[in-house]
């Protein structure tokens, strides 16, 4: 099961907004033909196309690692499952709402698939809302089979490995980012990330949030219904086993980057996306560089909680 015991935490810089949205406009600008970053209100989720939960993004932001894709691969640890109302107290904010990327629990599920979490978690006096979406397999026709997890299943249960932002989904401040036009070999999350690694240096900053891909097609994968019988050791073994699509816009989209990790083994960057046709899964990278729109909105988080760290890790499987 999920080991809670040795949550560890850590504080993250958090830079002024303002500042922020110039250092990501600067960096975005070397990848994407056209780039604007600006501090403004954050749009209203529970509206289309995000249909979320809660209003915003704002209030005590903070992300976290649970598990780690070591409990996925070289074999999978399918008795590593965790619950997302038990994470929000160990992140010190029960009630929170959770949104990010993991992997759905198989003793749920029967099965495995990728899970893109939006979950409003249980306070006192008020059940949780799930909703989450998560893609399978198709087991008729070997393409993208996505369903709302409230649909099927009544838990808030994820498996293996997830990767977080949590905050209290209150309105406010957040940086929108819209860039288009792809000119470089970064995803929009890589170019983002890595633009804040190149300027806060040996400083750790986080951000989570959505982001709307509005034109053009990405390339996804899905992991088989099926665990890999068979150790999968390298990154060819790991691509060979995942299932990969091209899918269409709109795509909502929820990321969880951090510029550097503090030494917590941490996945530092990791997106999964849904939309309102059907498709949605683990977010690589835009397939139609010449008319990609993107949409997003982003808060740093103030701390990082690493949740059941791997003892035995590699690096592999981490894209």
């Amino acid at each position: 099961m999920a080991d809670y015991s040795k949550t560890e935490k850590v504080p993250l810089h958090v830079p002024d907004l303002e500042e922020l949205c110039q250092v990501l406009e600067k960096g975005l600008k070397q990848n994407f033909a056209d780039a604007s970053v600006r501090v403004t209100d954050c749009p209203d989720l529970t509206q289309h196309p995000f249909q979320f939960p809660v209003k915003g993004l704002c209030g005590k932001p903070r992300i976290t690692d649970v598990g780690g894709v070591p409990y996925l691969i070289p074999m999978v640890q399918a008795h590593k499952i965790y619950n997302m109302n038990t994470v929000s107290k160990e992140l010190e904010l029960p009630g929170a709402f959770i949104l990010g990327a993991g992997a759905i629990s198989s003793r749920t599920a029967g099965m495995n698939a990728e899970l893109m979490p939006l979950v409003l978690t249980e306070a006192e006096g008020r059940p949780a809302v799930n909703g989450s979406y998560f893609s399978s397999i198709n087991p008729k026709d070997g393409k993208c089979l996505q369903e709302k997890y409230s649909d099927r299943f009544h838990d808030c249960d994820f498996g293996l490995l997830g990767n977080l932002y949590a905050c209290e989904g209150k309105p406010g401040k957040v940086i929108e980012v819209k860039a288009s036009r792809r000119t470089g070999q970064d995803s929009l999350v890589s170019s983002m990330r890595r633009t804040m690694e190149r300027h806060y240096g040996e400083k750790s900053v986080a951000l989570g949030g959505t982001f709307v891909i509005q034109k053009g097609k990405a390339k996804i994968h899905i992991m088989p219904r099926e665990f890999s019988t068979c150790p999968l050791n390298t990154e060819e073994d790991v691509n060979n086993w995942l299932k990969h699509f091209e899918v269409s816009a709109p795509l909502i989209c929820q990321t969880v980057m951090v510029s550097k990790d503090p030494g917590l083994d941490l996945r530092v960057e990791h997106t999964h996306g849904f939309s309102h046709h059907g498709e949605g899964g683990h977010y690589y990278i835009d397939t139609t560089p010449d008319t990609v729109e993107y949409l997003g909105y982003f808060l740093p988080a103030e701390y990082i909680y690493r949740i059941d760290r791997p003892k035995e890790t590699h690096q592999i499987g981490r894209d």
